[in-house]
């Protein structure tokens, strides 16, 4: 009787897993065009690695100043939905973080990098890349004010 009790409950565990992970997401077309996602559901976008630049600030202040006018850049630009993640890396390495830019090619990329204070001083250059991701990612800045307890400007 154990036996058949544990079989039955074995089959009912499977089945229930099998269920969850058949049951595909219904495609949503509207969303899919609204985010420019292709038939399966990618998009273009341009990487950025930030990688240190040639001048390295030593002034703690002027250091803070600039890299409250460069994180006010990145603000901006996710405002005008042109940046659509940024990040540094956590480690003390030469590439210090990424940028993802949602536009089409590595030349409008190029343009948006040079608005950025920290690159115009030389602090950092922007190493740049063609590069295919889920259309998803346009997503990221809309959610992310929703769980974004204070800026990182404030």
């Amino acid at each position: 009787m154990k036996k058949i009790s544990l079989l039955i409950a074995i089959l009912a565990l499977s089945f229930s897993c099998l269920a969850q992970t058949a049951t595909k997401p219904v495609y949503d077309a509207a969303l899919a065009k609204k985010l420019g996602a292709d038939k399966y559901g990618m998009k273009k976008y341009v990487m950025a690695f930030l990688k240190e630049g040639p001048t390295q600030i030593k002034d703690s202040v002027a250091s803070a100043r600039l890299q409250k006018a460069h994180l006010q850049n990145i603000m901006k630009l996710a405002a005008e939905g042109k940046l659509i993640v940024a990040g540094p890396f956590l480690d003390d390495q030469p590439i210090r973080g990424i940028f993802i830019f949602n536009v089409e090619s590595v030349e409008e990329a190029k343009k948006l990098t040079e608005t950025d204070p920290a690159i115009k001083a030389g602090e950092l250059v922007m190493e740049l890349h063609p590069w295919y991701g889920s259309a998803a990612l346009m997503e990221v800045v809309r959610i992310h004010h929703t769980i974004e307890g204070k800026s990182v400007v404030d």
